[in-house]
């Protein structure tokens, strides 16, 4: 496997492969089904709460937060979207394509408000 390069664009499908050539090499896919994955997901979203549970409302850009606090969050919220990844692959879903749907579909339920013309 390649080694981690910094780069400016990664798609889901390249994590979704990537994903998958590293739990094939590791005879892990066995122990990947939806059920499985999806505790795993919520395990990891548990871990990431706990970063947040006692720190109340933070900044955007966490400007207060030292380097080592910003990496774990980095590597917690990477572990969510990872399981994420592997649940909607063991599903059969196009999960980028999910989403699109559902950012209209939230449009069309949500719309844009009209403003009131006697607002500031």
């Amino acid at each position: 496997m390649e080694s981690c390069k910094a780069r400016e664009d990664v798609s889901l499908e390249e994590l979704k492969n990537r994903l998958a050539e590293f739990n094939r090499a590791r005879g892990w896919e066995q122990y990947h089904s939806p059920r499985n994955l999806l505790l795993a997901l919520v395990g990891e979203v548990g871990e990431l709460s706990e970063i947040f549970q006692w720190k109340g409302e933070v900044e955007r850009g966490l400007p207060n937060w030292s380097p080592e606090d910003k990496e774990h969050l980095e590597e917690e919220i990477s572990d969510v979207l990872l399981y994420l990844i592997q649940l909607a692959d063991v599903c059969g879903l196009d999960l980028g394509k999910a989403a699109l749907a559902k950012i209209i579909k939230n449009g069309q339920k949500y719309p844009i408000a009209t403003p009131n013309p006697s607002s500031p």
